[in-house]
């Protein structure tokens, strides 16, 4: 598991920086009803998101929530006064206080299947009857491609992951919450390379592979021996969805 206030100061350039940033935030607010005035980003990281999402449609006053300090700090010089220091399990709003809820790239980190099924329920909590919740699923299998990477690291440690569509739309429906919506969004500047992959390794991206283990470095060995070590491999594309509550 990465830490993520050791990872604050580079995430963004780790992780295609504004253009995933902006092809992020089009396609949450794609999803959001005209009339949303109010919008929590849960999981709001270093903000980068937050802000587009702030600036791009007149009079939605939007918040952020984020637990690890590093990355809350960063989203506070991009949205000063309007990002809050909160567990995603346990949201310090009443209930439906917000027209939109947002949880980008959140589900899978959270550890099991319960702890996401509680986080969409304080999401689907803070809602008022009719507003919106949009997340992404299946974020660690956007990222497998079908590259000579993807190969190499299908032979590892199996896990199941807290925010598969089924799953997801499991827990939704258990709090009240319908589908009402899809979208899709390339996550430029996210293609690996083979050199790549063997950094996020090393810094305990892959958590059925943690770093120092003899099996962890097993597998940076074999992809170490793939071909053009620099050369990214294609883009992932996440999927979004939205949900509205009854």
């Amino acid at each position: 598991m990465l830490d993520y206030d050791q990872e604050a100061e580079r995430y963004d350039a780790l992780r295609g920086g504004e253009p995933r940033a902006e092809a992020a935030a089009a396609a949450v607010l794609g999803l959001l009803p005209a009339r949303a005035r109010t919008l929590l980003d849960v999981g709001c990281g270093t903000g980068i998101v937050t802000r587009r999402l702030a600036a791009a449609r007149a009079g939605l006053r939007v918040t952020g929530v984020d637990l690890a300090p590093a990355m809350l700090r960063r989203a506070a010089g991009r949205l000063p006064g309007r990002v809050v220091r909160a567990d995603s399990r346990q949201l310090p709003f009443a209930d439906g206080v917000f027209d939109a809820v947002s949880s980008v790239w959140l589900l899978h980190l959270v550890g099991s299947p319960d702890a996401a099924r509680t986080v969409v329920g304080e999401c689907a909590r803070v809602l008022r009857p009719g507003g919106v919740y949009v997340t992404t699923v299946d974020k660690g299998a956007a990222h497998n491609v079908g590259s000579d990477i993807d190969a190499v690291l299908a032979a590892r440690p199996p896990s199941v992951p807290p925010d598969t569509r089924q799953a997801v739309e499991g827990y939704a429906r258990e709090h009240g919450l319908v589908p009402a919506g899809e979208a899709r969004f390339t996550g430029h500047g996210q293609g690996r390379s083979p050199r790549r992959a063997i950094a996020d390794l090393r810094r305990g991206w892959f958590m059925t592979l943690p770093p120092g283990t003899p099996l962890a470095d097993l597998f940076a060995a074999r992809l170490a021996a793939l071909p053009e070590q620099d050369r990214p491999r294609p883009d992932p594309v996440f999927t979004l969805r939205a949900f509205r509550r009854t």
